[in-house]
């Protein structure tokens, strides 16, 4: 934890104390577990200091990661006078459960149709002299709902009612033929 608590020493302006030693103390926890992170697995690898109900109230929190982020990129990562360049992707993530906040069916060059995944979308700072890459944000797309079509009238309403399109387009000889009675 001594090596990890100063490099988000520059983290105080943006989240308070409070908030970077706890995370210190996960971030220390997930780069000790092995398998599985869970709540419940990061509050037995944190120690002192890092209950399960802490490790609620921290997730639980909402934080401006970007701004963290990009804080902590700017002043541990890149140097001052590097050549960097701001880059997006957009990648997939399989999935099989159905309860994933987000699944969606996409094409998956891989398997050759469409498969249930996560769609995310990442900005990150190349550094063109260290050719490194420093990722800057991560988000999920959602997909939009699509819009239910139009109702349709059943086949027997639509046959009874004659197309407005179609009045307009009978010459008026052919309704003077007809009579002024059976061309309506």
């Amino acid at each position: 934890m001594e090596t990890i608590l100063p490099l988000l020493h520059c983290l105080s302006g943006e989240i308070t104390k409070t908030t970077v030693r706890q995370l210190s103390r996960i971030a220390l926890a997930m780069l000790a577990m092995t398998g599985r992170v869970t709540m419940l697995g990061l509050s037995r690898w944190t120690g002192t200091g890092g209950s399960y109900r802490t490790i609620q109230r921290f997730f639980h929190r909402t934080l401006p990661w970007a701004a963290i982020l990009w804080v902590f990129v700017r002043t541990q990562l890149l140097t001052p006078g590097d050549d960097v360049l701001l880059v997006g992707d957009a990648c997939v993530v399989t999935k099989a459960g159905h309860k994933t906040h987000g699944v969606d069916r996409f094409f998956s060059s891989i398997f050759g149709k469409p498969v249930p995944e996560v769609s995310l979308f990442a900005l990150a700072l190349v550094s063109r002299s260290k050719r490194q890459v420093f990722p800057v944000q991560v988000e999920q797309v959602l997909r939009e709902p699509a819009e239910p079509p139009p109702p349709t009238l059943p086949a027997a309403e639509r046959i009874a009612q004659p197309h407005q399109q179609d009045a307009e387009h009978i010459p008026a000889v052919a309704i003077a033929a007809i009579g002024p009675e059976k061309g309506r």
